[in-house]
């Protein structure tokens, strides 16, 4: 499970003073569930989704995944725990497979496992024609899969995904959403940030609106839906936010 607790995060900006990027951000996504994060750019949902996975330390407040504390015990979290980023970069020398399987010896797994689980993750990524490929010949998509594939190697029972489509053509996307939603079937516990709402029709379970650092709307999409009379998820986005965007930083 992830429990956000008041999570905050300030930067010292020496023209701007202090920045609020995230702001007692407080929400739970249970194990078999999707929560997704939604939100412009520079809302804070990338920085709060880096606090969750002990790649920022919070200024204030704190998480708690698989039990463990984000600033107690920042190493049992990431034993627990997938990341994957815009921002994650590939070893160019090394095939699609050896940079997974570097990863697998990284978190620990032994021979035999660590052959069954990038067997299965190749298989269902449709990765195996380019297994043998070295990451700098790969193509975007071929990439995003091979970062996938390293993130949860170790199989993670928390998953964090930041925009995992973006820039994908639309098969290459289709396959990575129905990993997720794979994931998930699985019992899972996920946080999904994406710009694209019909992953979020698809995939969510529940949704977090952020804007300017703090959470300004939370519920089902259903809920979302009922309450601002909106079905076009887009549109609800702008009613919640449009009340604070004189007073956004961002």
């Amino acid at each position: 499970m992830i429990e956000a607790r008041a999570l905050s995060k300030s930067f010292q900006d020496k023209k701007r003073g202090i920045i609020r990027a995230v702001e007692n951000v407080t929400f739970t996504c249970r194990p078999g569930q999707i929560y997704g994060l939604l939100g412009a750019n520079g809302a804070g949902k990338t920085t709060t989704l880096r606090m969750l996975a002990t790649i920022l330390e919070p200024t204030s407040g704190t998480a708690v995944l698989c039990g463990y504390d984000v600033v107690e015990h920042p190493e049992k979290v990431r034993a627990n725990v997938g990341f994957l980023s815009t921002a994650t970069a590939l070893y160019p020398r090394l095939t699609a497979q050896e940079m997974v399987e570097y990863f697998g010896r990284l978190n620990g797994l032994d021979e035999p496992t660590l052959k069954k689980r990038i067997d299965e993750i190749f298989t269902r990524l449709d990765m195996n024609n380019f297994r043998d490929r070295r990451c700098d010949k790969l193509s975007t998509g071929m990439k995003q899969k091979t970062s996938i594939a390293r993130t949860l190697v170790h199989n993670p029972p928390v998953m964090i995904f930041d925009e995992p489509t973006t820039g994908l053509d639309v098969m290459t996307a289709r396959t990575i959403i129905g990993f997720i939603a794979d994931c998930r079937d699985q019992g899972k516990t996920i946080i999904f940030s994406t710009h694209i709402m019909s992953e979020v029709d698809r995939l969510c379970d529940h949704v977090g609106i952020i804007h300017g650092g703090q959470l300004r709307e939370e519920g089902t999409v259903p809920e979302l839906r009922a309450k601002y009379a909106e079905h076009n998820l887009e549109e609800i986005i702008v009613k919640v936010v449009g009340p604070h965007l004189a007073n956004s930083e961002v």
